[in-house]
């Protein structure tokens, strides 16, 4: 597979899958009501190409009014989604966004895959939103979180998943990456060891 990379974007065609085409109708309803999001996790992997299972995909959105919310709702309700934890979107709104508290949302009648939908938690949570990276696939657009702060996290969860995650994007984007923003990001996360075990080492 091969990517045109730059700092603020990455371009590559490949058929999508039928969860690429889930994840991409349900990032058009944030586009359409102007909500900013960006796709964190193990769907990066897949995305570009690991081949393995998730039964989520997560996402941080903006910090946005109620109002706002509500349009997004009524308008993931008209694409045949539902919230999976929460019947009200005021309760939706306040009881879960609001205290930092993940929703998640599913087609009508399926629960995986879902989406796990936050507001930033952290200041890690909140640089990643600011300094999202577009992908375009095809003819589809999507925003991800950037590949080195999405390795030094997959190195922070710590299950072997998520270090082969982390050692698959290494590999795959190896020339590309800004190795100094990389190591900053590992030191910060205090993921040193990880990284030695699990970037550094020779194949």
């Amino acid at each position: 597979m091969e990517f045109e990379f730059n700092k603020s974007q990455i371009k590559f065609e490949r058929e999508l899958s039928d969860l690429d085409k889930l994840v991409i109708k349900f990032v058009k309803i944030l586009d359409k009501v102007e909500i900013d999001y960006v796709i964190i996790s193990g769907y990066i992997a897949i995305l570009f190409g690991r081949s393995r299972n998730t039964e989520d995909v997560d996402l941080f959105i903006e910090e946005t009014s109620f109002e706002k919310f509500k349009r997004f709702w009524v308008a993931l309700e008209k694409e045949e989604f539902e919230c999976l934890n929460e019947t009200s979107p005021e309760r939706a709104f306040n009881d879960y966004l609001k205290e930092k508290l993940a929703l998640r949302f599913a087609e009508k009648g399926t629960f995986i895959p879902n989406f796990e939908l936050k507001f930033p938690k952290s200041k890690y949570n909140a640089y990643s939103l600011k300094n999202k990276i577009q992908v375009i696939l095809g003819k589809e657009k999507l925003w991800m979180s950037e590949i080195e702060l999405q390795i030094a996290f997959k190195l922070n969860l710590g299950s072997d998943k998520d270090f082969e995650d982390a050692r698959y994007l290494y590999k795959v984007f190896k020339e590309h990456l800004d190795i100094s923003l990389l190591k900053r990001q590992i030191s910060e996360l205090r993921v040193e060891k990880q990284a030695e075990k699990v970037l550094w080492k020779k194949d």
